[in-house]
């Protein structure tokens, strides 16, 4: 279910601006957030914090751009997203706290100091993909961005996370005993 309310506002937004403007796509991605978020709710499924900040990201940002017109303002949003996600890595890391461990420590077994690498390579590739995001947003045509925000900034995340893929399987850690017949 957070998958679905992760990426049908993306959907709707990519779609409705395709079809119609960035200002109608914007106030449908706000509605479908928010629908998503009441429907998530309504069936009891857990909203994340990050839902949470990325509703309001499109409500604040998405909302500025419908009222003064100005595209700029959700053209903003994924770089502050992406901001949050890298302060939220390095922020709890300077406390010894290494989020990244938090997430994924249940199905990996790795020594601190990849941990740690893990963590702040993360928080360096969401503080690339925010520059990145207003790189493109500043140079390019609205349209270039929107198809590089759903499908360059998805190409360029599921290629990093292959790439750590292939660097953690160097640390993983030999089976335990196989347990029944070999």
């Amino acid at each position: 279910m957070r998958v679905l309310a992760d990426w049908i506002p993306i959907i709707v937004f990519f779609v409705s601006f395709k079809l119609l403007d960035i200002y109608f796509a914007t106030g449908l991605a706000i509605i479908t957030t928010v629908i998503m978020m009441c429907l998530m709710r309504f069936l009891g499924k857990k909203i994340e914090k990050i839902q949470w900040i990325s509703l309001g990201l499109i409500v604040v940002f998405g909302g500025a751009t419908i009222v003064l017109q100005d595209e700029q303002f959700i053209k903003l949003k994924p770089s502050f997203l992406y901001i949050v996600f890298c302060l939220g890595l390095l922020i709890p890391q300077f406390f010894g706290k290494v989020l990244i461990k938090s997430l994924m420590g249940k199905h990996l077994v790795l020594p601190k100091s990849i941990w740690l690498k893990l963590n702040t390579v993360w928080a360096l590739f969401f503080a690339f993909l925010a520059v990145l995001n207003l790189w493109v947003a500043n140079n390019f045509s609205t349209d270039f961005w929107v198809e590089f925000k759903l499908f360059g900034m998805l190409g360029l995340t599921i290629a990093f996370t292959i790439i750590q893929a292939f660097w953690l399987s160097k640390f993983k850690q030999p089976d335990e005993k196989k347990s029944g017949i070999d």
